[in-house]
Parts: structure tokens; C-alpha cells; sequence
């Protein structure tokens, strides 16, 4: 990867584009354009509006019709906007068109994810995940990008392998891609080693949507400082501390956030990071109940860890940011006793729906935590009872 801190760049002015098409409506289409302006914010970009279309399937040549495509020239040229973002993944041919119809700069929200990865990458294991899953994705682009690439310069979506290297072609890209999965194996094998020499300890992994508080969390309950941030991928590196809960000691480890239309050669790259996930004995997955989508959310959560292959293991479900949840919900004028009755609802059916493993949380004011704290204790004793029953002491 090159030297982020050497790029001079301009501000990038962003439009937004979805696209209505299969089994999609309206609503989710506005739903996922709002995130992918939230990960335009987290890159350093400022979305100036957004543009949707219905079709029956995408244009093989430009994703969209070419109505549709003049509209979006005609503003980003009268605008002054420098960047397109479309919410679907593109073609290398799709982003050369695309780019050339509108005369700046285009990509799609896999290379919007990439780039925020590669920005939060700090660690060399991070550092050559991101830059693999990079070059994954380049590769069958290469015919379509480097054109565009080259008239349009830096900023979100040309940060990695390829900026300084227009010319190179496909051999040379396996050739790293190679070299890459070499040193990620090489890396794998040390970490495969630390987490043996943790011994018998009862493991314990935070899971969830990116943003959802997750790292807020992992500091009340390990009483460790760990980064947090209102951002979209705020850390990328799991983070594990050790934490004792009535003489009772266990692993806690803070994973990487997971998101819609994560870009498949990421979840293939980061692998060997998220086996912190795979290697637990129970999971928190942790949910923001405040956010109106947040059913979406924890079924994307639940798609992702079946393709880990931990979807069936032992799960507290974390309903958290709790206070911001009653205050878009209930107003201000509403009966404590209504208010009561319908917490109690929702307590009740997520409760059934989690077979009583679910638990109602507001991490930054501290509410419910003991009760979290109990629940978190009785998992991990009887973790102990049935994985290591020589350790009596421990429960």
C-alpha cells in the first residue's frame, strides 16, 4: 500500500445513486443511500444529494438508463461535484462508462468500504488484509479502471495498490495478491499460537453492526480503555482483554462491525481476524435498537456469521442505546404507564424470540449493566461446567 499521508486532497463533493431493481422497494433503496452517506462522511467526503431509478435489472453498460445518467451529468458538471457513489457494486467497463458519460471521478460502495478500511488500518495484519481484499477487487477491473483512474487522480477510492502504478497488469497483481496471502498465512500462524497460550480460558466475543456501540461496551465491561468513535469502522483490529467477574475469569474480545453488502473479498480477507469470532464459547451480539432498521441489521449480522460457521453458537443478544430508543419512540407527553406496557411488549417479544437470552441496555448511561454483567457470569460458569468441569473453581 502507498503512503496515505503524502496525497494533498481536494475536498470531494459527492451524489449518491440507487438503483430500484429485483425484489428491492423504495424504502430499502433510501435506507441503504443513508448509510452509504454515512460511509461517504467516514471517508472525508460530503454528499450533496441522491439520485434513484427504477429498472427491471441493471444497464449492462452504465448501470443505470441513460436518462438517468445525463440527469446526474448535467448536476455534478453545473455543481462542481467531483465524485460519484453508486450504492451496488460496478463493473470495471460500468465504472469506465460511467465515468466518462459524467467526467469525474466514480465508484461504487465496495470501493467506498475499501477505502475507509484502508484509512482505519493500522496494524500490519489489518494493513495487508485491506490491501489483499484491494487487489481482489481491482483485478477483474483492471481493463475498466486504470483508464479513469488515470484522468481523474487521488482521494476516496483510488487509496491503495494502483495509484502510482497505472501499467500494472494482471500477472503482476496475482503475483501480490500471492505474496499477500503468504504473509497473511505467516501472520495467521503467530496468532493461531497467542490464542493457545491463552489456555482454558471461557472466550467471549463481541458482535454487531458497525456502530452500534460495541467498543463502548467492551470498555464498561473489561474497565479498559479502548478506542470509540461515532464513526463507521471505527477499529478494524480485535481487541482482547482479559476480565474477572467474581473470581470468575474469561476472554473478552471486541471484533470488527459488520455492515450491508460488506464486500466479499473483505470478509474473505479478514478471515483469520474475525476467527476470534469462530473460536468463542459465546457471543454478544450487540444491537442498536435506536436505529429504524435494526431488524436489517441483525439479519445481516446472522448472514455473516453463518458464512464464519458461528451462527449456531451460544448468543446474549444486546438491545442497547436504550435512552435513545424511548426518545424516538415515546413523546414526551405519553403516560409512564403506557410507556411501561409497551417496554414490556418489546421486552417480551424479543424474549421469546431469543429464548430468553436477550438483555435492554443504554451502555453510555450506564443503565442495566449489572443485569448484563449477572447474565455475562452465568453464561461463562456454565461455559465452565461444560467445556472444562475440572475447573470448580471457576463456578
Amino acid at each position: 500500500m502507498i503512503d496515505n499521508k503524502n496525497i494533498i486532497e481536494q475536498e470531494e463533493r459527492a451524489v449518491m445513486v440507487g438503483l430500484i431493481h429485483g425484489h428491492q422497494t423504495e424504502v430499502m433503496v433510501k435506507e441503504y443511500l443513508t448509510e452509504l452517506a454515512f460511509l461517504a462522511e467516514t471517508a472525508g467526503a460530503t454528499t450533496e444529494k441522491s439520485f434513484i431509478q427504477k429498472l427491471p435489472r441493471p444497464d449492462s453498460r452504465t448501470f443505470i438508463g441513460k436518462g438517468k445518467l445525463e440527469e446526474i451529468r448535467d448536476y455534478v458538471q453545473s455543481k462542481g461535484i467531483n465524485l460519484v457513489i453508486f450504492d451496488d457494486e460496478l463493473t470495471g467497463s460500468q465504472i469506465g462508462n460511467i465515468s466518462e458519460a459524467t467526467g469525474v471521478k466514480t465508484i461504487d460502495r465496495s470501493d467506498l468500504i475499501l477505502d475507509i478500511f484502508a484509512r482505519r488500518a493500522k496494524t500490519a495484519q489489518a494493513k495487508a488484509q485491506v490491501e489483499l481484499a484491494q487487489y481482489q477487487y481491482i483485478l477483474p477491473r483492471l481493463k475498466g479502471m486504470w483508464k479513469h483512474l488515470e484522468r481523474l487522480g487521488g482521494g476516496i477510492g483510488t487509496r491503495g495498490p494502483g495509484e502510482s502504478e497505472i501499467e500494472t497488469d494482471r500477472r503482476i497483481v496475482k503475483d501480490k495478491i500471492n505474496l499477500l496471502r503468504k504473509r497473511l498465512a505467516e501472520i495467521d500462524k503467530q496468532a493461531i499460537t497467542q490464542r493457545k497460550e491463552r489456555g482454558t480460558y471461557i472466550r467471549i466475543a463481541l458482535v454487531g453492526y458497525t456502530n452500534v456501540g460495541k467498543s463502548t461496551l467492551m470498555t464498561l465491561l473489561s474497565k479498559s480503555e479502548v478506542f470509540a468513535e461515532n464513526k463507521l469502522f471505527a477499529t478494524l483490529d480485535t481487541t482482547t482483554r482479559k476480565v474477572v467477574y467474581e473470581q470468575t475469569p474469561f476472554l473478552l474480545s471486541d471484533t470488527v462491525g459488520f455492515i450491508r453488502k460488506l464486500p466479499h473479498h473483505l470478509v474473505e480477507s479478514f478471515k483469520s481476524t474475525l476467527d476470534e469470532v469462530r473460536e468463542a464459547d459465546c457471543l454478544l451480539h450487540v444491537v442498536d435498537v435506536s436505529h429504524p432498521a435494526y431488524e436489517d441489521q441483525m439479519g445481516t449480522v446472522n448472514k455473516t456469521l453463518q458464512e464464519l460457521g458461528a451462527f449456531d453458537k451460544p448468543t446474549v443478544t444486546i438491545f442497547n442505546k436504550m435512552d435513545l430508543y424511548e426518545k424516538q419512540v415515546f413523546d414526551p407527553w405519553l403516560e409512564s404507564s403506557v410507556k411501561e406496557d409497551l417496554l414490556k411488549q418489546l421486552h417480551r417479544r424479543w424474549d421469546n424470540l431469543t429464548h430468553g437470552n436477550a438483555v435492554f441496555i443504554s451502555a453510555t448511561e450506564r443503565r442495566n449493566m449489572d443485569a448484563l454483567r449477572t447474565i455475562i457470569l452465568n453464561k461463562v460458569k456454565t461455559l465452565y461446567q461444560e467445556r472444562y468441569p475440572y475447573l470448580s473453581q471457576f463456578y
